[in-house]
């Protein structure tokens, strides 16, 4: 199997990469890493897991934004699967700069699609739970109608509606993955629970969005990176040509709750938090059905997560020099 692995340095795109060289069972495998190695994907992921000179892995710098990179990228390397990683994630830069997102999600997405007509077996669709927005009670599940919030999602949706279109139009063999929030090792020290981790290792507090009627009560489901790797590459095996796929944690917990599980680890208390304002369109709650997967034969445990946080925890406090240039020091 060839493996045409977009945004491959980045967060969840390079724990996957080392997922399939190294916990997959499948040796049988040829990987090749796209990706233009931007502020999150510098690269560095790979050399810290020592994955660079695996004869199975090679690497082609390119922009999924320019047609004419992604074809030279799909003629070197003749893959039979991609699986789309490359996105732009962070809520926070999307509401300051949506074009960007629009850029490398949405058209970024389309040129995939359109130079892999007619050439793949497969072709997995990264997304995100944020793409259904929040909902107070119960779980959304795959049939549901989508509402993004936030230009991030939004262009999440897009992107997916794209894939959707490819699959009627032109029988591209698309499958989506919607998960819940990541974490683990190797994610940018800008999302919650990297960048709580680093500001208490550098005695720094953490802050918490917050206001009298909701005091940092926004509920997430989290997973561990490692699970929704493995959770991937079952649905890549497994999956119908044609379906969403949820990828639940089954950890739900409100931003409060996780903040005090950082600081217990750090022997910490609620003097550490610094109460900051919501950000504009802040979805309350996310919570995704799991049965579809489970369907499959696929599912996640649930009772590591303090376990996963803690090992987490402790990744971050011995690998300093892969996230402190992160974070200008």
């Amino acid at each position: 199997m060839k493996i045409l692995i977009t945004g491959g340095s980045g967060f969840i795109g390079s724990n996957f990469i080392r997922f399939l060289l190294e916990d997959s069972g499948e040796e049988n495998l040829e990987i090749c890493n796209f990706d233009k190695l931007t502020y999150a994907g510098q690269g560095k992921n790979i050399g810290h897991m020592g994955l660079s000179h695996d004869p199975r892995y090679t690497f082609i710098r390119g922009d999924v934004s320019i047609r004419e990179q992604v074809e030279h990228a799909l003629d070197l390397f003749d893959p039979s699967v991609i699986v789309n990683f490359a996105a732009e994630s962070h809520v926070d830069r999307s509401i300051s700069n949506s074009m960007d997102f629009v850029t490398s999600n949405v058209s970024g997405t389309v040129n995939l699609l359109d130079v892999s007509i007619g050439k793949l077996e497969k072709f997995v669709q990264i997304s995100t739970d944020e793409v259904y927005g929040s909902r107070k009670e119960g779980s959304f599940n795959e049939d549901d109608l989508l509402n993004p919030s936030s230009p991030y999602s939004a262009s999440k949706a897009a992107a997916e509606q794209f894939a959707v279109a490819y699959h009627k139009t032109h029988s591209a063999p698309v499958i989506i993955t919607r998960s819940s929030n990541n974490y683990g090792p190797f994610q940018l020290p800008e999302k919650l629970i990297p960048l709580f981790i680093t500001n208490l290792i550098d005695g720094k507090k953490v802050p918490l969005m917050w206001s009298e009627d909701n005091p940092g009560l926004n509920v997430r489901d989290w997973i561990h990176v490692e699970d929704n790797c493995r959770a991937i590459w079952h649905i890549l095996n497994h999956g119908k040509v044609g379906e969403v796929y949820n990828i639940p944690g089954n950890s739900e917990l409100n931003n409060l709750e996780i903040t005090r599980a950082i600081l217990y680890y750090f022997g910490k208390g609620d003097e550490m938090i610094e109460h900051i304002p919501h950000r504009k369109g802040h979805d309350f709650r996310y919570s995704i059905s799991g049965d579809k997967l489970a369907d499959l034969g696929f599912k996640v445990d649930p009772g590591s997560f303090y376990k996963r946080l803690d090992e987490t925890c402790k990744w971050y406090e011995e690998n300093q020099s892969w996230w402190r240039p992160l974070k200008g020091k």
